[in-house]
């Protein structure tokens, strides 16, 4: 178990056969924004994140397999806020602004995540974290470019780090289609095919979808929604780093920043470590630290 350094930020998993849900709890005035660059991305309320769009709060985010079909979890998680109180000002009441989005582990026949497992995994949410093969990383894998009957277990990492007086923390699902990379370039976890096989082998009817990583970065700094969607970027630099090939057309890479506005910070110096911090969560999910 570790322990995520946020103060107010607590993280619960469900954990099926072979799929999972992960629900992060944020404080109240906790600001998000969050961009995408793979090419197969799932996702739900994503839209509201742009820096552009009028809410800028954010009360959870939900990471979930079963692909679309899992999406419905973050109804759960909504339910669990709402029963709190916890969520945007409207005529008929608090609204709860939780982002969610979708790995790829389908599995014929087994269990899709939805509104009752969105409700279990933030009912379970605590500071103490569990990592590896659990929640939404339950069915992940990595280094399938060459194939996926090549594939290695993936899972779910945290790392976080200072940027002065502000902590930087990230959580990442890791179900790449590429292999997960050390600072030296040696891969940690990847592909089982031998050095001569050809990437991208053609593909079979609706695996070339069946990737994705997701990462949340959560930071303590104050930042308004315009700061949180450029943190997001140097997210995904961190991506780039930690995995080989990344951002594929056949991944849904994405990432969300958000911020509790508990300590002023630099914005600059704040996107260096986010970079460093997201790239050691990839790392850590397939290596356990």
């Amino acid at each position: 178990m570790e322990r995520f350094p946020i103060t107010g930020v607590s993280i619960g998993h469900w954990t099926g056969t072979n799929t999972g849900v992960t629900v992060v709890l944020l404080p109240e005035g906790t600001v998000g924004s969050g961009e995408v660059r793979g090419g197969a991305p799932a996702t739900r309320e994503f839209a509201l994140l742009d820096p552009e769009r009028t809410v800028a709060r954010v009360d959870a985010v939900v990471f979930t397999g079963g692909s679309a079909f899992g999406l419905a979890s973050a109804e759960g998680a909504m339910q669990f806020l709402a029963e709190r109180k916890q969520g945007f000002e409207t005529a008929g009441g608090p609204v709860p602004i939780v982002p969610a989005a979708a790995i790829f582990d389908l599995v014929e026949g087994e269990q899709r995540p939805g509104a009752q497992e969105g409700y279990a995994a933030a009912e379970a949410a605590t500071d103490a974290i569990e990592t590896g093969r659990v929640g939404a990383a339950r069915g992940a894998t990595v280094g399938k470019w060459k194939g996926r009957e090549d594939a290695v277990p993936g899972g779910l990492g945290i790392a976080h780090s200072q940027s002065e007086d502000a902590t930087v923390a990230a959580l990442a699902v890791v179900n790449a289609i590429g292999d997960v990379v050390g600072e030296d370039g040696r891969v940690l976890a990847g592909t089982t095919a031998s050095a001569d096989a050809p990437a991208f082998p053609d593909p079979r009817p609706f695996e070339e979808t069946a990737n994705t990583t997701l990462v949340v970065v959560v930071t303590d700094a104050e930042l308004d929604k315009a700061g949180c969607y450029l943190v997001a970027q140097s997210a995904h630099d961190g991506l780039a780093r930690s995995l080989r090939p990344s951002h594929t057309r056949f991944d849904g890479d994405l990432a969300i920043a958000c911020a509790t506005g508990a300590v002023p910070a630099h914005l600059d110096r704040l996107r260096i470590v986010a970079t460093d911090v997201v790239a050691a969560a990839v790392r850590s999910a397939v290596s356990g630290g």
